[in-house]
This record gives C-alpha cells, sequence and structure tokens, in this order.
C-alpha cells in the first residue's frame, strides 16, 4: 500500500469479523455541541478490508483511506495497534 497525500487515518476498535476479508470497525470521537457548549460522543462504523482475515473481535486497529473496494468498503486496515484479550 503506498502512501499518498492527505490520506486519512483513523483507529477503531473491530466489532465484527464475520465477513471474509472485511471486518467492521467503530470509531468513537468527541464533538462539541454547538448550543449546549458540552462534548458528547459520537461512533461511526466503518467497513475496512483485511486481507490475512488476522483481525479478531476486539482488536485495536489503523485504517487508511482507500480507493472504494466495495459499495460500503472505503478503508484497508494497515495494522493492528493492540490485540484483544482472549478470555479464559
Amino acid at each position: 500500500m503506498e502512501k499518498q497525500k492527505n490520506q486519512k487515518i483513523r483507529v477503531g476498535i473491530v466489532t465484527s469479523n464475520k465477513m471474509d476479508k472485511t471486518v467492521t470497525v467503530v470509531v468513537e470521537s468527541l464533538v462539541l455541541h454547538a448550543r449546549i457548549k458540552k462534548y458528547h460522543k459520537r461512533r461511526t462504523k466503518f467497513k475496512a478490508h483485511d486481507q490475512t482475515n488476522r483481525c479478531v473481535i476486539g482488536d485495536v486497529v489503523e485504517m487508511v483511506e482507500s480507493r472504494p473496494l466495495s459499495k460500503t468498503k472505503r478503508w484497508a486496515v494497515r495494522k493492528v495497534v493492540k490485540k484483544a484479550e482472549e478470555i479464559i
């Protein structure tokens, strides 16, 4: 994957890996309310391309913007920042 100018990068948590070579990632951000002047959390779901199917639910991943790979998939997983802890 080549680095392009002004390429967007997001960090989020994997919530689903049921699709082949695709994961669903939730990205949380704090947004300032215009009138009330308080911050609130906003969650956005992205579908990201995972070429090697290495991501599991709970992983923290870094993803980059890419060309459209399907109808809803416009992001690709760059790296796994933190692996999910296994429940024993």
